[in-house]
């Protein structure tokens, strides 16, 4: 089947490609339908009607026969060249880190100057300075699937798995005093102390009927469980966490006591893609198309209950399922990516709290995978194999600063560690420097050095540099 006879979404169906074919499979029929997920994953045990095709050549949603002019009612923001923005640009690649299993790398974080990178049901930690693996670590239970997402809190390591548990982590005591090793070890510096939802929180509520939900024909869960895949976490302040599952809900959890506060039915289809502002503002981006907008609904003054989430906007611009967003670090502009090649800017109107789409940010030829928002950059990683860098000048209006090419597979997920912002070399001078971990589809992470070089004197003439 020829790729102009796919369908306008990307998530209603499954296409399985190689460098120069696509084939597309029609999901098995049930009677029960079952969520549009942006990945299969063969070791998913919640999958009761499809079979998924095999995760290393197969993945969902990342070819399109849309256009370029995706979004033709949505205005390009791309205006401005380097030379307006009166700066330059080097970037050159640097090296590649590849985990002994091979696989995608479904998620990178950076923390505390360790990248830890998730492959498979695997997590591997690198010195974010040497680049040498520093640590390897996994559930003991081998059906816990692949590792979704990872992020933490104070010295805690939250990370999401297929298998619909999220886990807790921490560092064992004398963490410099790492070995390194080619694969899971009795011996990982990284320890275990905790599954959401624990143990205790669901006996607590299996006493009562009015604790489950059903979540399919014939099967009830506590509220308080997911019951798909958890695609991705994020920390809301210091006391809570949200969760998101290819089960449609957004979670909330207290990370004092590890117990489910709220479950929330956020979408219609797979969540994919979350993101928290400053104030506490939830994003959440899915498969049907749609972002939603969380906030906190003050309690009821005579009611002595906990703040509550409620939606407060919809944002609904893209013409198929969302797969990442980011936002600015003031909370005032997100950014959403979809399998319509299409990067969509919102940002808050002046009249009203909530966000309002400005315009949209083309170039990759493919579906937008991960987005990341790094001091007053965007990067944007994509099933074209590329990376693409961008940033904001005057009214609004966008410049692509450069394109990192290299990966053999698309990118699946993209972090950052800023090295200096903004250091001054000279009065009229200043420069920043990011270092970029990439991970895509052949289980490889490259690591790149841009360095983005300021004129604050109109007297200056930019250039733009590529280190290869």
């Amino acid at each position: 089947m020829k790729l102009r006879s796919l369908l306008s979404t990307c998530s209603a169906t499954i296409c399985t490609a190689t460098d120069d074919t696509t084939t597309v499979h029609h999901p098995h029929k049930s009677k029960q339908p079952t969520p549009n997920r942006l990945f299969s994953d063969t070791s998913s045990i919640m999958s009761d009607t499809t079979t998924s095709p095999s995760l290393d050549t197969s993945y969902n949603s990342l070819h399109s026969n849309l256009s370029i002019q995706t979004l033709p009612s949505v205005a390009s923001l791309q205006k401005l060249s380097p030379e307006t923005l009166n700066l330059a640009v080097s970037h050159g690649y640097i090296t590649s880190l590849k985990p002994a299993q091979a696989g995608h790398v479904n998620f990178l974080a950076v923390n505390n100057n360790l990248l830890y990178a998730a492959t498979g049901n695997l997590i591997h930690v690198y010195d974010t300075t040497s680049f040498m693996l520093m640590d390897t670590f996994s559930v003991n239970d081998s059906s816990s699937g692949t590792v979704k997402s990872v992020t933490f809190h104070n010295e805690s390591i939250f990370t999401s798995h297929q298998d619909t548990k999220i886990r807790v982590w921490k560092l064992k005591e004398n963490t410099h005093k790492f070995s390194v090793m080619d694969g899971p070890s009795r011996n990982s510096r990284h320890k275990q102390i905790g599954t959401l939802p624990t143990l205790e929180d669901r006996l607590l509520r299996s006493v009562f009927k009015k604790n489950y939900v059903n979540v399919r024909r014939h099967r009830r869960r506590l509220w308080i469980e997911h019951h798909d895949a958890v695609s991705g976490l994020a920390m809301i302040d210091d006391t809570l966490m949200c969760s998101i599952s290819w089960d449609k809900y957004l979670k909330i959890w207290r990370t004092s006591s590890l117990r489910c506060v709220e479950s929330i039915k956020a979408h219609d289809d797979a969540i994919n893609a979350v993101v928290v502002a400053v104030d506490g503002t939830i994003y959440t981006g899915s498969a049907d198309r749609r972002i939603k907008v969380w906030g906190k609904l003050k309690p009821n003054r005579k009611a002595e209950t906990e703040n509550k989430y409620v939606l407060t906007a919809t944002l609904e611009k893209h013409k198929s399922a969302v797969n990442a967003l980011a936002i600015n670090e003031v909370g005032s502009v997100l950014f959403s990516g979809a399998c319509d090649r299409s990067i969509l800017v919102w940002e808050k109107e002046d009249s009203a709290n909530h966000m309002a789409v400005t315009g949209a940010l083309r170039g990759h030829s493919k579906a937008i995978l991960c987005l990341i928002n790094v001091s007053d950059l965007l990067l944007s990683g994509s099933a074209d194999r590329t990376i693409r860098i961008w940033q904001r000048g005057v009214a609004g209006k966008f410049c692509c600063l450069a394109v990192l090419d290299g990966h053999k597979q698309p990118v699946r997920s993209l972090v950052a560690d800023i090295q200096n912002s903004d250091s001054k070399i000279t009065e009229s001078e200043s420069v920043t420097t990011i270092k970029v971990f990439s991970g895509s589809f052949e289980g490889e992470i490259k690591i790149w050095k841009v360095e983005v070089l300021k004129f604050n004197s109109h007297m200056s003439t930019p250039l733009i540099k590529m280190k290869l």
